[in-house]
């Protein structure tokens, strides 16, 4: 991960983030710590399964605790787009026409990014096509079934 690169998040992204940081510290990383104490101490270290499990998952948690305190350092928090609604940006929804199908979409950052539930990444071909365009505006986007034309219907 780029310890310079800016991870932009909506006021609700970066809460979560906080609330997983958290947990891992306050609550399953002590939790894990006491998993790898009781199992030292059954003895023969080499043939401890439960050991080896422990020290695993723990490994695991500090890995993730090490990579969110990266990126809450990193975070910016994306104001609220609906000050200006005249263009697409960062925290925009998107109200769009494909293919005969409306289509709405928030525009976020990497770290939120979630296509089920219609949430894309600013990095991704929609979300550079999207960017700073104004309704009544088109984009055109390549995906696997071919180019898809998006037309911008409203932006909130």
């Amino acid at each position: 991960m780029d310890k310079n690169k800016k991870i932009y998040l909506t006021k609700e992204g970066l809460a979560e983030l906080k609330r997983e940081y958290e947990e891992l510290v306050n609550s399953k990383r002590p939790e894990i710590l006491a998993r790898v104490t009781q199992a030292r101490n059954m003895g023969d270290l080499s043939e401890n399964a439960e050991y080896v499990s422990a020290r695993e998952e723990l490994a695991f948690i500090d890995g993730r605790i090490d990579e969110l305190e990266v990126l809450l350092k990193q975070a910016v928090v994306i104001r609220d787009s609906k000050a200006s609604s005249h263009h697409i940006k960062l925290g925009s929804t998107v109200t769009l026409h494909v293919n005969g199908k409306k289509e709405v979409f928030t525009l976020v950052g990497e770290w939120e990014a979630d296509p089920m539930n219609k949430k894309i990444s600013h990095e991704s071909p929609l979300g550079q096509a999207l960017i700073g365009k104004r309704v009544g505006e088109e984009v055109e986007v390549e995906a696997p079934a071919g180019k898809l034309t998006y037309h911008i219907v409203d932006i909130k």
